[in-house]
């Protein structure tokens, strides 16, 4: 606040978040709190011991619910069908899309601003594959707003499917369920409700689980889901930090994985350039956009603290104390790094040791930290890393379970102050 009244051109009147601030309340607000209530007085001890199958339906309606009731805590029209509206957005370049080979074709030559037919801004500033899905929709039926809006919580809901069941096949059965209720009432619910991150974040959430389970074809797939989610964002490429982290954690058949998860992303990127876009290209255009924009004013030294702040409040305040729990469990796992090698791989056998509730967390703040510094990230971050943030998510696990409900209501508290007192701006 003292920045913004001094004229520091932040361009985010409520700094860290992109946020204006406006206490208000909303149809969503008691429908906020009754999920809560139900995950923290039956949900938490029910995800021990409740059938898998029936377990992963119930978390995923929860977490739609928890996300669809923030979103409607900013009203039906606000803060649902309108949010993808914006001369911004996707859908305001939409209909104008008639040929989807001549738009890929000339993509790039439309990034940079201030010229004729210039992308607007989330369009330009990411790869065309984001664009796509919403041509996509438009093309069977699914065009418009609300359609775009409820498209978006449903595919950012599954990360409550595909978290777990990766963390199942990497053999943390328990973890699995552990993390449920955390990824049900993530803070970050927020910006997936609605902004065509919690897209991105689904797609690349289930990428990793396709990788993660046993048949080889379901990491072909995984890697289609990977090299389509490497157009979906620049910064996506980060997200193959992840995917080696899950390939070294597999039981067995890493190579093969590895390959076939390769060869379906290398498909991907093939499709793409012969169709015109190539992907280098659009990321050098892209920096230069970003810097035509407000990034320019936004200072450095301020937001690589700040996004930091920011994701404070998107991961909530359970984020510190498990990763600091989760970094403990590696340094002791460290030791065994060169002590004893995997007899398939050759890899240090300590990489499996440490287990998936530990490399995937650290693997994602890796990811994270590697954004914040490259200085592409300033700002509106609790949207942007929210594919990162599901996976910190699972360093929770490592907090005594009798703590579990505490930190779950910080989390409530946190999502429903940040919802209650600000207007988000996705």
């Amino acid at each position: 606040m003292l920045l913004n009244a001094r004229g520091v051109g932040l361009h985010a009147d409520a700094a860290p978040l992109y946020a204006t601030w406006r206490p208000h309340v909303g149809l969503g607000t008691p429908a906020a709190l009754l999920v809560a209530a139900g995950v923290l007085g039956w949900g938490v001890r029910w995800s021990r011991t409740a059938a898998w199958s029936r377990l992963l339906v119930v978390a995923y309606v929860a977490a739609v619910t928890w996300t669809m009731s923030l979103a409607l805590v900013d009203g039906w029209s606000a803060g649902f069908t309108e949010r993808l509206t914006p001369q911004a957005e996707y859908l305001h370049e939409v209909p104008a899309i008639t040929d989807i080979t001549a738009m890929l074709a000339g993509f790039s030559a439309r990034i940079l601003d201030f010229q004729p037919y210039s992308w607007s801004t989330h369009t330009a500033g990411h790869p065309p594959g984001a664009l796509l899905v919403f041509v996509g929709l438009d093309r069977i039926g699914l065009g418009g707003p609300t359609a775009g809006a409820l498209v978006c919580v449903l595919v950012g809901a599954t990360v409550t499917v595909s978290v777990p069941v990766t963390l199942r096949a990497l053999g943390a059965v328990e973890s699995a369920r552990r993390v449920l209720p955390f990824l049900v009432l993530l803070p970050g619910a927020i910006w997936m409700g609605v902004s065509a991150d919690g897209i991105f974040t689904g797609a690349v959430a289930a990428g990793l689980a396709l990788l993660a389970v046993r048949p080889i074809v379901a990491a072909v797939a995984g890697g289609l889901f990977l090299g389509f989610a490497l157009y979906l964002s620049y910064g996506f490429v980060l997200v193959g930090v992840l995917a080696l982290a899950v390939v070294a954690l597999r039981p067995r058949d890493r190579w093969p994985a590895l390959l076939a998860a390769s060869a379906g992303a290398a498909a991907v990127v093939a499709l793409f350039t012969l169709a015109g876009f190539w992907w280098l290209d659009g990321y050098h255009l892209v920096v230069q956009r970003y810097h035509q924009g407000w990034a320019a004013d936004r200072p450095y030294g301020y937001w690589v603290w700040a996004n930091l702040a920011a994701l404070l409040l998107c991961a909530g305040p359970v984020l510190g104390p498990a990763l600091r729990q989760a970094a403990l469990v590696a340094a002791r796992s460290a030791r065994m790094v060169w002590t004893a090698r995997d007899s398939v791989t050759g890899w240090p056998g300590g990489v499996r040791a440490a287990g998936p509730t530990v490399l995937l967390p650290l693997a994602a703040a890796l990811a994270v930290g590697a954004a914040d510094l490259s200085g592409l990230s300033k700002a509106e971050v609790e949207r942007i890393w929210l594919p990162f943030v599901v996976w910190l998510m699972v360093a929770a696990v490592h907090l005594p379970p009798r703590t579990h409900r505490w930190w779950l209501a910080g989390q409530v508290l946190v999502a429903l102050a940040v919802n209650h007192l600000l207007w988000t701006v996705s």
